[in-house]
């Protein structure tokens, strides 16, 4: 008997096929195969079979057609990704699905009689296809998961109305393909879910399960791949609540999304899809901290291409400042620009300023349609005054003289403007005086953004005046007059003290007149309020004596044959008084430090300040108000910036400031400490100056006390500042910048660690010298982090020792390296650093995992193509002699060891040819090296060698002996640190155990062969390396320690005074450090900071000038 046939199947089975072979070739022809297939689709639909004697019908012919479509689709699951044909296919099903449910709809109209709309063809083909689809994501085959889910994401855009259980099955697949491990899977599961987000219905989402939305934030934060984040940029949709995390990725770390922000997300969400009104991203929806950020990380990217689309976006957001329409009248393009000004905060940044300044750059028609008449200064605004001054700036920056002659007003007519709007201030606030307790709190604070606004117009005013040509006299007279006006009234904003005084500087013929401008101002103040209390009193005596019935005296003398009485005692001030006093003094500090800031010739050349400086700065320091107390401290710094004999006499005045200082004032003398060391560095930190030590190791001292996160990022800054001049040149301020950058006591303070992340790179690769002084450090601060990274709580994060270890190779690379006109490139540093991974590889005590790490970096290290025969020959015998008397026993590091070594062989084979360990040892430079080798005794496996104890004992004093001098200071003092402390520290989070985890001791760090030094290094550390391997016997040689030792140990610790200190100098003959230079003899109390040594310094400061 025959088999039966499907004729309907049979049918299918040539037609089907015959379109997918034609839409994979061209998109050309999809829309005629789109409707040929629904034709086929509509006819196969029309079969059906009747069962259960006709109570029901069996849709055969969908079902065929189903197989059949699926069959298809089933050829294109297993294409890898790229191949066009696929894509092909991929869009036309995507297509076909689109034009099937449209054919629904339209059929769904036609017919609404019918009951069961939902129950259609189109509807019953998409689930289908959807739930095999969705079999298809969780398949072993990447390609298989990737091809369901791209056509998934193809379709799900044109689902139409899909049944609830499909939605949610669909939902919840999706979800988990977006962590998939695959990045093209994540990507089109990302994009699939993202259209499908917006129907979501947060009533649906069970409170367990995440909602969509969320999902997708996530992953635009958190994914690792940056085509997945990417995917979730441009598909998430621009609401509120997406905004900010979408504004979170202009700082993100690939460059492509950073642009992606500013071009596809901002810009083009600027207006609506009909550009008949504002988008998600207008500016007038973001917030001023919103649009601060875009504009700061915009024009702050490091990339050009970021910047420039961050400046197309400010274009557009003037476009749209003031509407959808684009203004071509000069007048309204000035208006739309005023416009975009209000909405940034002109006062507390400079962003406004680069955002103006990258629009006039990016959009030259903008500024060349901005017109400054005489009408625009009539009625100013605080973004009419911004404007008109960066306007001109930038004409000045790009000297464009045409366009600034038209724009700068005439100098008269400028210092009228700046005398009108003073006065208008001066008469509010003359008026809120009087009305202060009449009008609301609400009133009050209008009142006060509106002198705030005047007082921004007055500053914008008087910056415009640094600009204009003087030629004027009249115009150059009139400003002058104004200007020291304004500054001799103590109602002057402190704001605008600056800004008169870029004036006067810039009016003044020499510093010299500037000076004496300043000083009589100064002068004016004081005798002005001294002359009103003398006023008061005589005022008061005379009073008193008319009370009496008696005559006020007329003459000198109180009478006229008696004897003369007594001078009248000062009065003291009143809690009002001296309040007015102390704000005096307070303007005549301000213009003092102004001046100082502008000054640059010397102190002797100006014999000026020499009457403010006794009777203003000097009472100023002693006052223990901590607001004139700094200030006066400013001064004083600024004063000995420009003399020399000032600042000899005065630092240790400033260094005794800095142990009880409040944390604002500890900063503020740092900085004059740094400044003062950066222009006086002959006279503190010479090579002949015996002060310059003590100096450096009391800034490692309080680097390695402080707890203020401020205080220790401006110490780094200042100590890299003088490292990376030159200035100081000690190996311990090195190191302790080292461990203050890796220590995890410093992983919240991102300023210190951005500022050493730039001053390490800078530091070495700007010279060869500074890479050798970093490759001689490297394994002593190398092991010292490593067992740091062992000791960590539970709370500390750290880098790897692989991470540590490859940071001190980058630095080294002298392929790197700047090439210095007069300075050859050191190209042999890594071969000495290699020389140093040896020696430490023959460590008994050192950690299985620290030796890998060594081994594994050599691969890294640069051999140049020209060396030194001896240090190639060194480096052989140091790995021959590794493997016969300290054999590794780390697969993973032999092999990488003998990698290295073959590769050393092959590139110098012809300085390896006829080489004779025994002529190398007649070489006395090498001594040192075979004294090395020959103390290290071979370790047979499973034998364990100890050698006698008195051996180890001889050696062991002998070794300390000689190390108390050159590495006792440097190892185990907090100096050395910048988290190791020298007595118990009384605040802070236990960082103290911290500190002395990572800065290590002289005990844990004996063996210091790694260092260049050819005496000490074989002698200093043959009692461990001849001991046997076990721990117990190395520390039992180690812990046999004479007095001496410990004595030498304990006096390399800083003390908080120098003069507790000098008994032990004297004990180990440092005699040099005790004496100092004639100018610097208060170094010997230079922790003292009780107030009478305090106000004797001062004294004998001003006695000597």
């Amino acid at each position: 008997m025959p088999a039966r046939t499907n004729p309907l199947a049979e049918t299918l089975s040539v037609s089907v096929p015959n379109i997918f072979d034609q839409v994979q070739n061209t998109t050309a022809n999809h829309q005629k195969n789109i409707v040929a297939l629904y034709k086929i689709h509509s006819d196969a639909s029309a079969f059906t079979e009747s069962v259960h004697n006709g109570k029901a019908i069996k849709l055969t012919g969908e079902r065929n057609f189903e197989d059949a479509f699926i069959d298809m689709v089933c050829r294109v699951l297993v294409i890898k990704k790229g191949a066009s044909q696929a894509e092909r296919v991929v869009k036309f099903i995507g297509t076909y699905t689109k034009y099937l449910n449209e054919k629904a709809a339209e059929t769904k109209k036609e017919d609404e009689a019918d009951g069961d709309d939902d129950d259609t063809t189109a509807a019953r083909f998409v689930a289908r296809l959807l739930k095999f689809l969705v079999n298809g994501f969780v398949a072993k085959d990447k390609i298989v998961r990737y091809r369901c889910v791209r056509i998934l994401a193809e379709m799900v855009t044109h689902l139409g109305e899909i049944d609830e259980d499909v939605y949610m099955m669909l939902r919840a697949a999706l979800i988990e393909r977006v962590h998939d491990k695959e990045t093209n899977v994540r990507v089109q599961a990302v994009v699939a879910l993202s259209k499908l987000c917006g129907s979501e219905d947060a009533s649906d989402v069970n409170e367990d399960e995440p909602a969509a939305i969320d999902v997708l934030l996530d992953t635009l934060t958190c994914d690792p791949a940056a085509e997945v984040r990417r995917a979730a940029l441009l598909n998430i949709p621009l609401a509120p609540h997406t905004l900010s995390v979408m504004l979170a990725r202009t700082r993100d770390t690939d460059t492509v999304m950073r642009k992606l922000v500013y071009s596809q997300v901002l810009e083009n969400n600027c207006l609506s899809a009909d550009h008949a009104s504002m988008g998600a991203a207008h500016p007038r929806g973001l917030s001023i901290a919103q649009r601060e950020l875009i504009i700061r990380n915009g024009l702050g990217d490091r990339e050009p291409a970021v910047r420039a689309a961050a400046g197309s976006l400010l274009g557009t957001w003037v476009d749209v400042a003031r509407g959808a329409t684009k203004a071509e009248d000069n007048q309204e393009i000035q208006k739309d620009v005023i416009a975009l000004l209000k909405f940034l905060d002109l006062h507390e940044s400079t962003i406004a300023e680069d955002a103006l300044l990258s629009i006039f750059a990016t959009r030259v028609d903008i500024f060349e349609h901005l017109e400054f008449k005489d009408d625009y200064w009539r009625e100013l605004t605080p973004e009419r005054a911004f404007l008109a001054r960066i306007f001109v700036e930038h004409c000045i920056a790009t000297k464009d003289d045409a366009k600034l002659d038209a724009s700068l007003p005439v100098v008269t007519h400028l210092a009228f403007q700046i005398q009108n709007a003073y006065n208008a201030y001066l008469d509010d606030i003359e008026k809120a005086a009087v009305r202060e307790h009449e009008v609301s709190e609400e009133q009050l604070a209008q009142e006060e953004d509106a002198r705030l606004d005047q007082e921004f117009i007055i500053g914008e005013l008087l910056r415009l005046a640094v600009s204009l040509d003087y030629a004027d006299e009249i115009g150059r007279r009139k400003m002058f007059q104004l200007v020291r006006d304004m500054i001799s009234q103590e109602v002057l904003p402190e704001s605008l003290v600056s800004r008169c005084l870029d004036i006067l500087r810039t009016l003044s013929p020499n510093e010299r007149d500037l000076i004496r401008v300043v000083v009589e101002v100064v002068h004016e103040l004081r005798d002005r309020d001294a002359a009103d209390e003398e006023a008061e009193a005589e005022k008061e005596r005379a009073e008193v004596a008319t009370s009496f019935g008696e005559t006020p005296s007329v003459g000198p003398s109180g009478t006229q044959g008696g004897p003369q009485k007594p001078p009248r005692e000062t009065k003291p001030l009143s809690p009002e008084e001296q309040i007015r006093a102390d704000a005096l003094d307070l303007r005549c500090l301000s213009l003092c430090i102004g001046m100082l800031e502008r000054v640059n010739g010397t102190f002797e050349e100006n014999s000026t300040l020499e009457g403010i400086l006794g009777e203003l700065i000097i009472p100023s320091v002693k006052r223990k108000e901590l607001a004139l107390r700094e200030k006066g401290l400013v001064c004083l710094g600024l004063c000995c910036l420009i003399a020399r004999r000032m600042a000899l006499n005065s630092f240790q005045l400033f260094l005794s400031q800095i142990q009880a200082a409040p944390e604002v004032l500890k900063i503020r003398v740092l900085q004059i400490v740094f400044d003062i060391l950066m222009v006086h560095d002959g006279d503190f930190l010479g090579r002949n100056n015996a002060g310059g030590e003590r100096i450096v190791e009391f800034l490692l001292h309080i680097l390695s006390v402080e707890d203020s996160d401020k205080v220790q990022a401006l110490m780094c800054m200042g100590l890299a500042k003088l490292v990376l001049s030159g200035i100081v040149t000690d190996e311990r301020v090195l190191k302790s910048l080292v461990v203050a950058y890796l220590s995890p006591d410093t992983a919240e303070n991102q300023e210190l660690r951005q500022c050493l992340s730039y001053f390490f790179p800078v530091f070495c690769y700007s010279s060869s010298v500074n890479q050798r002084q970093m490759m001689q450090i490297t394994m002593p601060l190398f092991e010292q982090l490593a067992r740091a990274t062992r000791e960590l709580e539970d709370d500390q994060e750290m880098v790897s020792p692989a991470q540590i270890i490859g940071m001190f190779v980058d630095w080294t690379d002298p392929q790197k390296a700047f090439d210095v006109q007069g300075q050859k490139i050191d190209n042999g540093i890594h071969i000495d650093l290699a020389a140093d991974l040896m020696k430490a590889l023959f460590k008994d005590d050192m950690e299985k995992e620290d030796k890998k790490v060594l081994c594994q970096v050599l691969g890294r290290l640069h051999l140049p193509d020209t060396a030194d025969d001896d240090k190639i020959r060194t480096l052989k015998l140091l790995i021959y002699n590794l493997g016969t008397r300290r054999p590794l026993r780390d697969t993973v590091a032999k092999n990488a060891l003998a990698k290295f070594d073959a590769s050393l062989s092959k590139k110098y084979a012809d300085k390896l040819v006829d080489f004779s360990e025994e002529e190398y040892r007649q070489l006395a430079a090498l001594k040192d090296l075979f004294e090395f080798l020959d103390d290290i005794i071979p370790v047979d496996e499973g034998e364990e060698i100890e050698l006698p104890k008195t051996r180890a004992r001889k050696r062991r004093s002998r070794s300390m002996t000689t190390d108390t001098t050159t590495s006792g200071a440097e190892e185990g003092s907090p100096a050395t640190s910048a988290a190791s402390s020298s007595k118990p520290r009384s605040r802070g989070k236990g960082k103290q155990s911290k500190r002395r985890r990572v800065s290590g001791s002289d005990d844990d760090s004996d063996d210091h062969f790694l260092d260049n030094d050819p005496t000490p290094a074989p002698t200093r550390t043959l009692p461990k390396r001849a001991a046997s391997s076990k721990k117990p016997a190395v520390q039992q040689i180690i812990s046999v320690d004479s007095e001496e030792d410990e004595d030498d140990s304990t006096e390399t610790t800083p003390i908080p005074s120098f003069r507790r200190a000098d008994p032990n100098r004297q004990k180990t003959g440092g005699k040099a450090t005790e004496q100092h230079s004639a100018g610097n003899t208060t170094f010997d109390s230079i922790m003292d900071s009780e107030d009478e040594v305090e106000e004797d310094e001062v004294d004998d400061i001003l006695a000597e000038e």
